[in-house]
């Protein structure tokens, strides 16, 4: 009954948001999330956290807010986005150093997009088109297989192949195959979901994030870029495309090669992050201190 109640409600708001303009959508979800921050005090505390990290001192309270709306706005694209809306929704996008990208197509070895949970991600991988690659990304198994469906139903939405992770399934496999014939998937990685990743040290502070990303990277050869999606003040969305992370070549053990990128990548993300901090969507405990301190 519960995943029915899930499900239905996310369709549902959908369906409202579906019917409504996009200036309208915009400003409707930063407002809903704007106002959430001042009854969600756990989660503003959190969020206050982790702006300190990120900016190195506790952050004014007017960016704890706009972070809030940030998130409101994200959640209320998802629910906008239509097939016939996605040729608008790109072409309001700027890509900063797609160069970069061009570059790594035209090495042949593959190339990894990895994301970081900041403004709305999906459009980030829609750029593949640009460079007449289709992207292929992974969405999370859930309980809730209908739920899981509608996400991979939004980002198929936006032009992006999608592979869902679950016990059992071969995404791996899939990844491998994409890359190795040259092709482009996208890995949010700045969060580590299933506890098994690499340590780091991120902002001053040691987590753990994916090694899928370095590990693949490691494998095949492929470029691995790490992207970022910011919010414009008006309509669209900035997309930054950095260097391509360095693969050590001095270090024999794969395990420290993984290591090792995975920490490049996570300095990589300080960087982009620290664009548009309040763009940043983590709203879970993120560092093993957020557990200690929520204790």
């Amino acid at each position: 009954m519960k995943g029915w109640l899930g499900y239905a409600a996310y369709r549902t708001l959908s369906g409202l948001f579906g019917l409504l303009p996009e200036p309208a959508v915009r400003r409707l979800g930063s407002g809903i999330g704007r106002a959430s921050s001042y009854v969600l005090g756990e989660r503003k505390r959190l969020i206050r956290r982790h702006l300190t990290r990120v900016l190195g001192e506790p952050p004014p309270p007017r960016l704890v807010r706009d972070a809030f709306a940030s998130y409101g706005r994200y959640w209320a694209e998802v629910f906008w986005v239509r097939p016939r809306r996605k040729a608008a929704f790109v072409a309001s996008a700027e890509v900063e150093g797609m160069q970069n990208v061009r570059d790594a197509v035209d090495a042949g070895n593959g190339l990894i997009m990895g994301l970081i949970h900041s403004g709305n991600w999906e459009v980030a991988g829609s750029m593949a088109e640009e460079v007449g690659l289709k992207a292929l990304a992974v969405v999370e198994g859930l309980k809730n297989e209908r739920i899981v469906a509608w996400f991979k139903w939004c980002r198929e939405s936006m032009g992006i192949d999608v592979v869902v992770a679950h016990k059992g399934s071969a995404v791996t496999r899939d990844l491998l195959k994409k890359l190795r014939d040259g092709g482009m998937i996208a890995l949010v990685s700045d969060r580590d979901v299933g506890g098994r990743g690499v340590p780091v040290i991120f902002f001053g502070e040691e987590t753990t994030m994916p090694a899928g990303p370095a590990a693949l990277a490691d494998k095949t050869g492929a470029a691995l870029l790490p992207v970022g999606n910011f919010f414009k003040d008006g309509p669209g969305h900035r997309i930054v495309v950095g260097s391509p992370i360095e693969i050590p070549t001095g270090l024999g053990d794969k395990t420290e090669r993984i290591a090792e990128i995975t920490q490049r990548l996570a300095h990589a993300y300080e960087d982009l992050i620290r664009q548009s901090p309040q763009d940043w969507h983590i709203f879970l405990e993120n560092w093993p201190s957020d557990a200690k301190d929520e204790s």
